[in-house]
Parts: C-alpha cells; sequence; structure tokens
C-alpha cells in the first residue's frame, strides 16, 4: 500500500509534475517569453502618449524580464531549478504589463479630464 505522500509524487495533475517544470530544455519558455515580451510591448508602446514615464518604464522592467529568462536559459545548468527560474521570470513579465498597464489606465482616469 501507498502513502498519500508517494501518490501526490506520481501525480501528473500536480503543478511541479508537469512535463515544463521537469523535462524541457527550455526551449518552449524562451518561445512563449518571446512572444509575451511581444504582445506586452506591442500594449505598452502606444501607451507611452498617455503617460510616458509609467508606460517607459513597464516596458523597460518587461525587456530586462526577457533578458534574464534568455541568460537563465544559456547560463544555468540543464534541471527544475533552471526551468522554474524561467517560469517564474515568464510570469513576471505578464505581471509587470498587466500592472503596467492598470497604473496608466489608472492615472489616466483619475487626470482631469480623463474618462
Amino acid at each position: 500500500m501507498t502513502s498519500d505522500g508517494d501518490r501526490r509524487e506520481d501525480d501528473p495533475t500536480l503543478m511541479r509534475n508537469q512535463p515544463a517544470l521537469q523535462t524541457s530544455t527550455g526551449a518552449i519558455w524562451l518561445g512563449l517569453g518571446t512572444l509575451l515580451t511581444i504582445i506586452v510591448l506591442a500594449v505598452l508602446v502606444p501607451l507611452m502618449s498617455i503617460h510616458t514615464v509609467i508606460a517607459a518604464v513597464g516596458a523597460a522592467f518587461v525587456v530586462i524580464l526577457y533578458g534574464a529568462l534568455v541568460v537563465t536559459r544559456f547560463v544555468s545548468a540543464p534541471g527544475r531549478s533552471r526551468l522554474t527560474v524561467m517560469a517564474s521570470l515568464f510570469g513576471g513579465i505578464a505581471l509587470v504589463g498587466l500592472v503596467t498597464v492598470f497604473v496608466v489606465s489608472s492615472v489616466q482616469a483619475a487626470s482631469p479630464g480623463g474618462s
């Protein structure tokens, strides 16, 4: 009879047991990270006409996080820790983009003449 702990380690539906965090080379994170970075920048660059500083800072953070994603892929040793860092950086790109859009829209709505 197996314990609950053994069953959890073999459960393929757990986030930590997903192939993208276990056996991937990291290429998928680079590909998706590139796509997400392009999308986020395509949203943030036009927002620079509304609030230049906030949108530019957000875009800079996105580029820095993407650079860290690329560096992590080629500098870190293969394995779960590299894939976890890459997944976290990917999530960071999405989070920074979302927060930046929210802040710019909030500032615009709060400014006189903003709707």
